[in-house]
């Protein structure tokens, strides 16, 4: 009786590293790496002179802050997100000393003097979620934007994307962006 024997075909496996190593820098090199980029904020100036922690005015100081329970308090009065948007514009246009001719206020007594005087105070919580943190200096810009935006109207007769570098300059210092973060330490 004759004995068979089969042989296993063979693959010659050599040629199959060189397509995956041709296919790896193929995707290596088509593939796009997106980049974050954060939160696009210009950080305060640096202070040049001694008067930078001076005493503000209780009527220039609006404080808005965050607590653990998520909840968004503007002078300890808790208010909804949507809120904050009109309560800073309200605030920052206010006029309170009457020398301001381009604010449209209701010149009250417990709000800011003049939209260069105002100061917003933010702080939060070690507990308060991020998103909340965002959303709110969101609010807080947008009211900037709005105000600005009328200004730019009303002096230039432009939108704020058609105005000159010069231009958009007076209106930053007609409504300067002044926000005041205080840095919570985390009490547990």
């Amino acid at each position: 009786m004759k004995s068979f024997r089969r042989h296993s075909a063979t693959v010659n496996a050599g040629s199959m590293a060189d397509i995956a190593f041709l296919l790896l820098i193929f995707f290596l090199v088509t593939t796009t790496i997106s980049a974050d980029k954060g939160i696009l904020r210009q950080l305060p100036r640096i202070c040049e002179t001694e008067d930078c922690t001076s005493n503000i005015p209780e009527r220039n100081l609006i404080r808005i802050s965050m607590n653990e329970k998520q909840q968004i308090m503007v002078d300890n009065d808790i208010v909804e997100l949507t809120d904050i948007k009109n309560r800073v514009e309200v605030f920052i246009d206010n006029n309170g000393v009457g020398t301001c001719d381009y604010c449209e206020g209701e010149q009250s007594e417990t709000s800011s003097d003049h939209p260069k005087e105002a100061v917003i105070s933010l702080s939060h919580d070690a507990l308060t979620k991020y998103n909340l943190f965002i959303s709110v200096q969101d609010e807080i810009t947008k009211a900037y934007y709005d105000l600005r935006t009328r200004y730019a109207k009303q002096t230039f007769n432009k939108t704020p994307d058609q105005l000159s570098k010069d231009e958009l300059e007076n209106v930053k210092k007609a409504y300067p962006f002044i926000v005041s973060e205080i840095m919570v330490k985390r009490s547990h």
